[in-house]
């Protein structure tokens, strides 16, 4: 083999791999509508049922968007380091790059970014994926970039994370994404469960299956964090060692886990405590906001018929808490 112009045969110029999740912009698009759909209709709502009207979707459509999301992202473990490393094959060239390595439920994510990005003649910008679903083969999606040319470090972490590796962590980071993202997916069933007995008369069960959508995120969690108990594989640039940590994925979902957890219980405390209160937050007292929270309305209480013409009506004033009778 022999250089063409200084170049080495079979590896394009200016490769530049970045992409972003068609499917995370999916997701993310489609509880963009949800919310400006409700901000469209919150005006209509009276009084301070508004304001808790607001606080309820709100919290709603934040779950409900960390448990899909964080299916598609690649940061449940990351690390980055910067090294002085060889380029590309049969090439003693050396470049300064950032190299990155994200690990998600789905597969990998490998970034290289040269400090600067151009060196060599090259823009040395790259995001390249290497996945491990069920309908998608980790060794095929190696191979093709091996055809494809793809730099040195990106090969080399890819290779680490191959089937038939010596490092043997690419069976156990497969199945324990495939088991977190199960228990995701049920979380998310349970989520939606709970807004669905929310709307309903029986709260307290929304409060029972909000405790339910916590434990299946926790089960989540705890099946991506068994890797950590796998020998770790070393990733060596030289002198320099990529080690890896729980990334934002991992620790939001323990943090929405969490926030699950507290609003069921909260709702379970009050059903029992004050379950009015916990009516009027949810609207379901049947009565209208404004009248609820007395904002000087006069309320009709009951009414007596004596006949002849003549009724006794008994009113009560919201200002001062005080009943009045009128004689019609």
């Amino acid at each position: 083999m022999t250089l063409f112009n200084g170049i080495t045969p079979f590896y394009g110029q200016n490769r530049t791999s970045v992409t972003f999740a068609i499917a995370l912009l999916v997701v993310i698009l489609v509880f963009l509508v949800f919310a400006v759909t409700f901000l469209v209709i919150l005006p209509g709502i009276r009084g301070k049922g508004r304001l808790f009207s607001f606080c309820r979707v709100v919290i709603s459509l934040f779950v409900g968007v960390i448990i899909v999301v964080v299916n598609f992202t690649s940061d449940w473990e990351a690390g980055y380091v910067t090294v002085n490393t060889t380029y590309k094959a049969f090439s003693n060239e050396i470049i300064t790059a950032r190299v990155g390595l994200q690990i998600g439920l789905a597969g990998i994510n490998v970034t290289l970014k040269g400090l600067p990005v151009n060196q060599l003649n090259e823009t040395i910008d790259y995001n390249e994926n290497f996945q491990w679903r069920f309908d998608v083969d980790y060794k095929e999606d190696y191979y093709k970039g091996l055809q494809r040319g793809l730099p040195n470090p990106i090969l080399y972490i890819a290779e680490k994370f191959n089937h038939n590796a010596p490092c043997l962590v690419h069976a156990q980071y497969r199945f324990s994404g495939h088991y977190a993202t199960a228990m995701m997916w049920v979380a998310f069933c349970a989520w939606v469960i709970t807004n669905i007995l929310f709307s309903m008369s029986t709260i307290v069960y929304g409060g029972y299956m909000a405790l339910v959508t916590s434990a299946f995120m926790v089960f989540g969690v705890i099946s991506f964090a068994t890797t950590l108990n796998v020998r770790q594989c070393i990733i060596q640039f030289g002198p320099t060692t990529l080690k890896t940590s729980l990334g934002v994925s991992f620790w939001l979902t323990l943090a929405t886990a969490l926030l699950c957890f507290i609003l069921g219980i909260i709702i379970i405390v009050m059903d029992h405590c004050i379950p009015e209160k916990l009516r009027t937050f949810f609207m379901l007292n049947g009565e209208d906001g404004d009248d609820e929270m007395g904002d000087g309305l006069i309320n009709p209480s009951f009414t007596y018929d004596y006949g002849d013409g003549l009724y006794l009506t008994k009113r009560k004033n919201n200002f001062e808490n005080k009943d009045f009778v009128v004689y019609t």
